[in-house]
């Protein structure tokens, strides 16, 4: 009897390239549905995606310390490490979704036979199957050409995510105890990785003013506990009272439970970053506000989301050097954009 295929998908690094990855594993197992699919991915980013039911084995990937977002627990690991761990696995295949030349290197030193991946940063060489990156098609879209260059009918390509139980039970304890819950819900999220893509932290002030004194709304606040300074100095600039007192969980939940709060509320206004691809991925509405990123690449995809962007001739500049304009593609976005936004999804 002939063992089982082994396959191998390599995204590690990054929330929201790693959860965009959800239809393309969807769509790997229709195709291999009796394969051993293990999956690279980063200690943090990693989380989001661990319940999904088509991967069998997470692998951690853990070389640097260098990442506020990444770093995972204990010592930080070689190159090398992982290059003689993925050798006694003896995969068959694999598919590598990072564009790096590292990437591409790993997985040729590991001696996997068959390596499809894009042709990108000069590794061709390095893969057996090389497939063109189309920077301007939506990077889930990308991941699908993948499959499709290795022969691979695309069946679904649905965008979902799966909850963790014990990361739903957590959170219903949280909002039994520190909700009102007959109010509605909205996650407000003022940061992202890069200062690029912020929107004035007095805009999202001025939001969560609107949102609780005017529309009696429960906002909550999640992230790191780094990122919780962020929301102690936008309160500061509300001079009015608020009404009802927001919810701060940053550095209290994992990804796990921030996904499943994420699936609680009624919708999510944030910056562009992975935060916005977990909601969609639970079919939670999103108002995002999109800025220097190539849009048609990065945007949150769902039927209810409302995506405000500019439209300058700068854009986008995918934060490829210092910003020439004043980051007005960001300023240009207004408050009564955002408001009116706030307005609609309220009266869905």
């Amino acid at each position: 009897m002939q063992d089982k295929k082994k396959i191998l998908v390599v995204r590690y690094r990054f929330i929201g390239d790693t959860i965009l990855t959800l239809p393309f594993l969807k769509n790997l197992r229709l195709a291999y549905p009796d394969a051993q699919i293990d999956m690279l991915v980063a200690p943090k980013s990693g989380e989001i995606i661990e319940d999904c039911p088509y991967v069998d084995n997470f692998i951690y990937f853990d070389t640097t310390k260098k990442h506020k977002y990444e770093n995972g627990a204990g010592e930080k690991k070689s190159f090398w490490y992982y290059v003689k761990l993925l050798r006694k696995n003896k995969y068959d295949k694999a598919y590598v979704l990072k564009r790096s030349l590292s990437s591409a290197f790993l997985v040729f030193m590991c001696g996997i036979k068959e390596r499809i991946g894009f042709n990108t940063e000069g590794r061709g060489l390095l893969l057996t199957k090389k497939v063109p990156y189309d920077k301007k098609k939506h990077e889930s879209q990308c991941f699908l050409d993948v499959l499709k260059a290795d022969g691979i009918e695309i069946k679904d390509d649905s965008f979902e995510n799966s909850l963790n139980p014990d990361a739903e039970k957590k959170v219903d304890e949280i909002l039994k105890e520190k909700a009102d819950n007959g109010l509605k819900r909205v996650i407000v999220h003022a940061t992202a990785t890069n200062k690029g893509k912020l929107w004035a932290i007095e805009n999202f002030a001025e939001i969560t003013r609107f949102l609780i004194n005017e529309k009696h709304v429960q906002v909550f606040f999640i992230g790191t506990d780094f990122d919780s300074q962020t929301y102690d100095k936008m309160l500061s600039l509300i001079s009015e009272k608020l009404e009802i007192k927001p919810i701060n969980l940053c550095g209290k939940l994992n990804l796990k439970e921030s996904l499943a709060l994420t699936a609680k509320v009624d919708f999510l206004i944030g910056n562009d970053s992975g935060n916005l691809h977990m909601a969609s991925s639970v079919h939670t509405p999103v108002i995002g506000l999109y800025g220097p990123m190539p849009f048609e690449k990065w945007y949150a995809l769902g039927t209810n989301n409302i995506l405000l962007k500019s439209d300058l001739p700068c854009m986008p500049c995918g934060l490829s050097g210092k910003c020439q304009n004043d980051h007005k593609c960001m300023k240009n976005i207004s408050v009564s954009q955002v408001k009116t936004a706030v307005e609609k999804l309220l009266n869905q």
